[in-house]
């Protein structure tokens, strides 16, 4: 008999384990599974040695509310005061603990009260630790939301600075290359929408999703608006707009606080029919689609720019330098070089002065202020030497000024765009994996359903080669499941009744039914989703130290043209007689001091800085790229220089990734091309990749196969098949026992096979075993040397695997690697990279299945192997092409390789502007033969400061790095 009840109370795995224990312990029990995520208990027993209520009583005792499904209000009411008692006993212990260091408290979501959980010492251990890696406090949520509009590190950290001082936000963490920002807030102070406000208040975007639903039932327009109103009243919901006529409905919405099921529930909830079509469930890509819209801008920038920029360089030049006498007279003309500036600072450089008024609100400066100071400065002298007489020293244009700093700035920025790390795509297509539809029994009728609509508790049916739609327990059937997508393991899974079978896996052979245990968000692929979610959205701890440098930056560079201005204005125009030069004779005390703080701006102008590191990653990915290294922005590359750990992940990594037969032996008597041909022919046509693998030996030592009849697969045992009316065996020690035969002469070899990590088979031929078959994931040709390569390099080698540690040892040994973290599950692999991280590790994962997303991300760099899976490629900032270990190497050389030129590049950019800014301030001026730098001759340094970073980080290309 099947029972079914709700839990509450349950706040961990340990609270989880409890209740299944304390159900188990009962005489009469055949299964049990407790799902913490859905508060449910589903118990298999015998009616004549227990009862329904035996179990709830179980439960109870052990300090935990039940419910029946179908109870009365009045019977729950009564099961509460049962189990009031325990859970007051309890807290009398001292087992409620301060949510601030112990643990969270449990909200009872079905009564609507506050339970404390009764938790162990072992519990107590476990909640700090969650309370530690999720962060949060009690009381508080969090929201993640897309911003658009960023454009340097400062951007990222004026977004943080503005949400810091709202009332009841708690902290900000925003990520400049994922365009996501990460707020824990109290929601009884401030709202999601309040957030969404103060960032669009500094001039950024806060992307939002939508979705369109089909509605059914409309009879009128007034249907329409009370849709309309219910969904726009409907929390995370932030516009909708109905269409009557057509029958569809658009809502925007923040998908980190309502779901599309929530949505069309609201709709349904007021007595209309609501669905999603396949094609659309997945919605609009917001941080692509803002990522392409930027790109697009910034390249129209561009080519504004340079059209307009390039004749009035030349033109303003021109008037200058005789050799630049083949331009145009008219680009020489001072009212055309007047239109065409402005028309640069209006379209290309608008985005800069926009960005600064809008920073100038809040009280936040960024590179936009200094940009914008430096070509509008240039541009209103220039302006006022055009259409005004200012004297001696003030005849000269700088519009080639304002057009070079345009340039050079928006080409950086385009750059930028293009090459910050698309890793979005990881969960588009992630979300892509997911089954659409599931197969269901409803009333003992089979039914194919959205499989947004399976809850928890439906049979659902799988059939050979379909993909599982959600995570469950078989119950009736038997199969083999390739689960590689999410472990990564190349060989298929066994799967029979009380197995639990993970979503967006497939069936490889054989039927089976299961009971869905969790759909939605609480699937195994839906937790590693948020698990990549969660870890793109951490900031390193050097992109804050870059946030905060760019930022004062900035302000220091303002701060030193104002005291120069003050300076010049108030003491140093008389006391050392600059009116009385010839060159500036009759110069007002005004105009000086501003010629001195425009310069200042220019000259410190951030081109060399900004082109210090994008000039050099540009080089360096360009070069990864010619040696099959893909590299995603500079990122990887400023950190992969100093790791320390490199983690392997095993199969498909380290191993080729699919099966190969590696041995075979035969009994006295017996050769081994007569096991291989005997073996091979019956697995001929097989579609396991076992079968496959010893079949594919045989064809590659040229044996010539022959028919097997009567094929049978027998699940998590072996095969057996006829040879011309003999019958062949060949699997697992259990299926020869059932057929009693004897294999003692073969069981020490066996176990050999075993110990070093293989896949044995036994084979018999009639009532005799012949010999053995051995199958086994080979490790790649440069695996070995790619390990000793790095420990040379004084790098420590880990290798992290789900196999079991027999396997996983024998492969680790022939390798060379001395750690190996084994048995390790999929959703577990980014807590083992963070536990080494906690050590003060600097990590590498080296990863290429879906499993391995999270901790590719979570590692300090990801690499992914070019034969993986899309999703494991889109997670690593690094993807080697060629799939060969030995690639590691070669991108640890080339990034350090490419710290050394930005290290260079850097030296020479800040030593620019540490020498260029006090002599562009006047300090030689007192000295040196009246020695001043104007802002034409301060560009022109600018320029050369540009073209010395450039071509040092090309001089990267003569370097070799395999």
């Amino acid at each position: 008999m099947e029972l079914a009840i709700g839990v509450y109370g349950m706040t961990c795995g340990h609270c989880q384990k409890r209740v299944a224990d304390a159900i188990a312990s009962l005489d009469g029990v055949e299964s049990v599974d407790v799902n913490l995520e859905a508060e449910r208990a589903y118990v298999n027993f015998d009616p004549e040695k227990l009862s329904p209520e035996d179990i709830m009583e179980a439960v109870r005792k052990a300090g935990y509310s039940t419910e029946r499904e179908g109870e009365t209000e009045e019977d729950k009411e009564k099961v509460l005061t049962e189990s009031s008692e325990p859970a007051m006993e309890e807290e009398k212990a001292g087992q409620v603990l301060d949510s601030a260091d112990k643990g969270l408290e449990y909200e009872d979501k079905a009564q609507g009260s506050s339970q404390a959980c009764p938790l162990t010492e072992t519990c107590k251990t476990a909640e700090e630790k969650v309370s530690r890696i999720s962060g949060q406090k009690e009381g508080l949520k969090e929201i993640t939301l897309g911003v658009s509009g960023m454009t340097c590190s400062a951007c990222a950290l004026n977004i943080e600075k503005v949400l810091k001082k709202e009332n009841g936000v708690d902290s900000a963490t925003v990520n400049l290359e994922l365009g996501r920002a990460n707020v824990s807030f109290d929601p009884s102070l401030i709202s999601p929408g309040q957030i969404e406000e103060a960032i669009e208040s500094i001039g950024y975007k806060v992307e939002k999703d939508r979705v369109t639903l089909n509605l059914q039932g409309m009879s009128c327009a007034s249907c329409a608006a009370n849709i309309e109103r219910i969904l726009n009243k409907t929390e995370g919901v932030i516009s909708t707009s109905v269409n009557f006529p057509l029958e569809k409905a658009v809502v925007e919405f923040d998908s980190s606080r309502i779901s599309v099921r929530e949505i069309i529930a609201a709709v349904q909830g007021i007595g209309y029919g609501a669905s999603v079509q396949a094609e659309t469930v997945e919605y609009e890509d917001r941080e692509q689609i803002s990522r392409d819209a930027e790109i697009l801008k910034q390249r129209n920038n561009l080519i504004i720019a340079l059209l307009l920029g390039i004749p009035v360089s030349l033109g303003n030049m021109s008037m200058m330098f005789p050799f630049l006498s083949f331009v145009p007279d008219i680009f020489s003309n001072h009212t055309v070089l007047f239109i065409m500036s402005t028309l640069i600072l209006l379209f290309p450089g608008r985005q800069f002065f926009a960005g600064t008024v809008k920073g100038f609100r809040h009280g936040v400066t960024d590179m936009n202020l200094l940009i914008a100071a430096g070509t509008g400065s240039a541009y209103l002298i220039s302006v006022a030497a055009t259409f005004l007489d200012l004297g001696p020293g003030y005849d000269v244009l700088y519009y080639d000024t304002v057009a070079f700093l345009i340039i050079f700035i928006v080409f950086g920025r385009y750059l930028e765009t293009r090459a910050r790390g698309r890793t979005s795509e990881a969960i588009r297509k992630l979300m892509g994996l997911r089954a659409k539809t599931s197969r269901i029994l409803v009333d003992g009728v089979e039914k194919e359903v959205p499989v947004e609509e399976v809850v928890v508790g439906d049979i659902v049916i799988v059939r050979p080669g379909e993909k599982i739609p959600v995570d469950g327990i078989v119950v009736e059937g038997s199969s083999a499941v390739d689960e590689s997508m999410i472990t990564g393991e190349s060989i298929p899974v066994e799967k029979g009744e009380g197995d639990t079978v993970i979503g967006a896996t497939i069936n490889r052979m054989g039927s089976f039914r299961f009971r869905a245990t969790k759909v939605g968000a609480d699937t195994a692929l839906a937790q590693i989703i948020r698990l990549v979610e969660a870890a793109q959205t951490t900031k390193a701890p050097i992109q804050r130290i870059a946030d905060v440098f760019a930022g004062n930056f900035i302000v220091t560079v303002h701060i030193i043209a104002l005291l120069a201005f003050f300076f010049w204005f108030f003491f140093g125009y008389w006391f050392y007689g600059v009116g009385e030069s010839e060159a500036l004779r009759g110069t007002s005390p005004f105009l000086f001091s501003l010629l001195i703080a425009i310069t200042v701006l220019v000259i410190s102008c951030p081109c060399a800085v900004g082109l210090a590191t994008p000039a050099a990653i540009m080089v360096g990915t360009g070069k990864g790229a010619e040696n099959g290294i893909l590299i995603k922005g500079g990122e990887a590359l400023e950190r992969a220089h100093k790791l320390d750990t490199i983690v392997f992940d095993k199969t498909g990594t380290l191993t080729e990734g699919t099966p190969k037969l590696t041995d075979i032996f035969a009994v006295s008597g017996r050769e081994e091309k007569e096991v291989l041909f005997t073996a091979a022919s019956a697995e001929k046509g097989s579609e396991h990749p076992l079968g496959e693998a010893i079949v594919r030996g045989a064809e590659e030592q040229g044996i010539s196969l022959a028919g097997a009849k009567n094929f049978r697969s027998i699940p998590g045992k072996g095969i057996e098949a006829y040879l011309e009316d003999r019958r062949v065996l060949l699997g697992t020690r259990k299926l020869m026992e059932e057929y009693s035969i004897s294999f003692d002469g073969l069981e020490a070899e066996m176990r050999r096979f075993e110990e070093n990590g293989k896949t044995a088979m036994l084979v018999a031929l009639g009532d005799e075993a012949m010999g053995l078959v051995a199958v086994a994931d080979t490790l790649k040709e440069n695996s070995k040397e790619a390990v000793e390569t790095l420990k040379n390099m004084g790098i420590e080698v880990v290798m992290i695997t789900g196999d079991n540690s027999i396997t996983a040892g024998a492969i680790a040994s022939e390798v060379g690697i001395s750690r190996v973290l084994a048995e390790v599950l999929p959703e577990d692999k980014a807590n083992e990279i963070k536990k080494l991280q906690s050590g003060g590790r600097l990590v590498g994962m080296v990863g290429d299945g879906i499993n391995d997303a999270p901790a590719l991300i979570q590692s300090d760099v990801g690499i992914a192997m070019g034969a993986g899976t899309d999703v494991a490629m889109e997670s690593a900032k690094i993807v080697l092409i060629k799939n060969d270990p030995i690639d590691v190497v070669a991108a640890l050389r080339l990034s350090r390789l490419t710290i050394r030129k930005i290290k260079q590049n850097l030296l020479w950019a800040f030593g620019y502007n540490t020498i260029g800014i006090p002599i562009a301030a006047g300090i030689l001026y007192p000295f040196f033969h009246r020695v001043l730098i104007t802002p034409e001759l301060a560009a022109a340094f600018m320029a050369l400061s540009s073209v010395s970073v450039t071509t040092n980080s090309l001089l990267m290309k003569r370097s070799r790095i395999k």
